[in-house]
Order: structure tokens, then C-alpha cells, then sequence
């Protein structure tokens, strides 16, 4: 018997940036108009919340 597939891990997935991982960063950047270092600086400082993150590179 296989188990039913929900989207509960999707959403929580996509509410975190995943700062080591090369394409995370890339969306992230391409979304925000800024460049990867600036995306991974902005992880650094305000932790993986994509909200938070997206915070950050819109006030710089």
C-alpha cells in the first residue's frame, strides 16, 4: 500500500531559501534584480525565511 501524496512538504519548502543550493540562489536573484552574492549575504544575515530574505534585498 502506497502512501497518499499532500503538498505539505511543497509549501514548506518553498517558505525557505536554501542558500547552498546554486539554483535557489539563481531564482532568488533573478526574481529580486540583484546578484547571487547579495542573495547569499541576505541568508547569512537574515536566516532562510524566503519572506525575510526578500525583505532584506528589497531595502538595499
Amino acid at each position: 500500500m502506497t502512501k497518499e501524496q499532500t503538498s505539505r512538504g511543497r509549501a514548506q519548502d518553498r517558505r525557505l531559501v536554501a542558500g547552498r543550493q546554486d539554483h535557489e540562489v539563481r531564482y532568488e536573484a533573478k526574481k529580486m534584480d540583484v546578484s547571487r552574492d547579495e542573495v547569499r549575504e541576505a541568508v547569512k544575515s537574515e536566516g532562510n525565511s524566503r519572506k525575510k530574505v526578500e525583505r532584506k534585498l528589497a531595502e538595499d
